[in-house]
């Protein structure tokens, strides 16, 4: 069995969604996972979201496009990445209302802002980015 065997295999059967690049050193050394990594990414397995964070992928049956392949969207991606590097975050005001149940307002993209100021990856799914520090 290849590396690349190994690795498809590996993102096909696990149930998280979002991946780490340290999550295969077990496979093979660094540069042998960033190659086989960047060979999934191109077959249509994995998007690229950030340095070293990827999410399994999916065709979308309605644009044709590759998709985040995560029930909770690209909100959900954020949250699993954030919580993948280990960052404390918040989420803005009307998310948080709106999950309290103060407000009836649903918002149209949650915005995941990082609680410290030394943080400075930038994660993006689609147009949708974790915010910086205010």
């Amino acid at each position: 069995m290849t590396i690349q065997d190994r690795l498809q295999t590996r993102v096909k059967r696990s149930k998280r969604s979002v991946f780490l690049r340290s999550d295969f050193t077990d496979i093979a050394d660094y540069d042998q996972v960033g190659r086989g990594l960047r060979s999934l990414v191109q077959e249509g397995l994995l998007l690229k979201i950030g340095y070293g964070l990827y999410v399994r992928a999916r065709v979308n049956r309605i644009t044709g496009q590759l998709m985040p392949d995560n029930p909770a969207g690209n909100d959900g991606v954020l949250i699993e990445a954030m919580e993948r590097l280990g960052v404390d975050y918040k989420l803005d005001d009307l998310s948080l209302k709106n999950l309290s149940g103060e407000s009836t307002q649903i918002p149209a993209n949650v915005k995941i802002i990082p609680k410290s100021s030394r943080f400075t990856r930038k994660i993006a799914v689609g147009k949708q980015r974790v915010n910086e520090v205010r």
